[in-house]
């Protein structure tokens, strides 16, 4: 059998949150190029409908964007609903959604509180009871956690992020185990330092960029489409035997 075909997802349908902007972009990309129907969210359309327009352009596969809030189960409610009128199916689901406030703890409000907890934490946890289900019955699926490096490793000044990314771990393992017997595969990437010059702006890109050359072992940040190769490997039929893992892609910083 071709090596390819192991990493294939062809007459996959995955669901992507989070994929406006940054990492979800290139998940987005890599899973339409390995021959997916790739149904990317975010809050707005305002970054989502041209990337999805210009993904599916490019690559040839059905890209659709379905805009709305993933944080809340009813929003989730309605996103799956949506994703599931595409295809009839939603074989892999990328709980991306994320977003930190770098402050002292004590200086983080209420508001902020539930925000970063919504986004990193309660927005996988909705996807995955919502989606599970669909997956459960079919007893079949795959689900990638995109997780942090901040889950990994003590950061001063971002330690709510950190403990919701800490959690999203503690969610993978255990859903995992939950649903192996199911045939979904339930595993996480805990990315490093992946600056998106959309995201962040021209100058703080060319700062990260010039710092990771000292900060990180390998000397530079990470491409987006890293992520979303690997990514590929947990979504496609590669990982079979992998349960319930967060995968380190930092470029050493955690080693």
């Amino acid at each position: 059998m071709p090596l390819t075909a192991d990493f294939s997802l062809a007459g996959k349908t995955a669901l992507i949150t989070g994929a406006g902007r940054g990492i979800g972009t290139g998940i987005a990309e890599v899973f339409a190029e390995a021959g997916a129907t790739v149904i990317v969210n975010a809050l707005t359309d305002r970054h989502l409908a041209p990337f999805a327009r210009a993904l599916q352009a490019g690559t040839g596969q059905t890209v659709v964007a379905v805009a709305g809030d993933a944080t809340g189960a009813d929003g989730v409610a309605a996103l799956v609903s949506r994703a599931l009128a595409v295809s009839g199916r939603i074989d892999i689901l990328v709980n991306n959604l994320g977003d930190s406030i770098r402050k002292p703890l004590v200086e983080v409000s209420d508001a902020e509180v539930e925000t970063i907890l919504a986004l990193n934490l309660m927005s996988a946890i909705h996807c995955c009871r919502a989606v599970g289900k669909h997956m459960v019955e079919r007893r079949q699926g795959k689900i990638v956690n995109i997780s942090s490096f901040g889950a990994l490793k003590g950061q001063a000044g971002n330690s709510l992020y950190a403990a919701a990314k800490a959690a999203l771990g503690g969610l993978t393992r255990s859903l995992a185990l939950e649903w192996a017997p199911y045939g979904i595969g339930v595993n996480a990437v805990a990315p490093g330092i992946f600056p998106d010059p959309v995201t962040i702006g021209a100058e703080a890109y060319a700062a990260t960029v010039e710092s990771a050359k000292t900060r990180i072992p390998v000397g530079r940040v990470g491409r987006l489409r890293e992520v979303g190769l690997a990514a590929l490997y947990l979504a496609s039929s590669a990982s079979d035997y992998m349960v319930g893992q967060t995968l380190p892609l930092d470029g050493g910083l955690t080693t």
